[in-house]
């Protein structure tokens, strides 16, 4: 499969993922005790928006990675986390975070070792 193919066919996915999972935030936006942070992607349906497709992103990404990387990559997601975190209920930071996580995500994809 060409480098085009496989980007437009991890595109569709996404796509098509991205709208079975539009509905809700990627965590219980019911529960008793959630953070500022979480409460902000909760109530702003952009916000909401951009974590759904980060988070599938992120599966779509771990499912193509050889087992060692995927390590790597939740130690990132991890640190990520933690650095929204430090947005508490600020929308402006929430988006900046995650337009960086999906930019840093969107690099993952291009270093993959995929082959010829």
């Amino acid at each position: 499969m060409t480098k085009k193919a496989m980007t437009m066919a991890f595109g569709i996915a996404i796509l098509i993922l991205g709208w079975e999972a539009a509905k809700a935030a990627s965590f219980d936006c019911d529960a008793k005790e959630l953070k500022p942070d979480e409460k902000a992607i909760c109530d702003n349906r952009a916000l909401n928006d951009a974590d759904v497709r980060m988070v599938t992103t992120f599966e779509l990404l771990s499912g193509l990675m050889a087992m060692g990387s995927r390590g790597t990559l939740q130690d990132e997601q991890t640190t990520w986390l933690k650095k929204r975190q430090e947005c508490g209920a600020d929308a402006a930071c929430i988006k900046a975070a995650y337009d960086e996580r999906m930019k840093q995500l969107g690099e993952t994809y291009k270093n993959i070792n995929r082959p010829l």
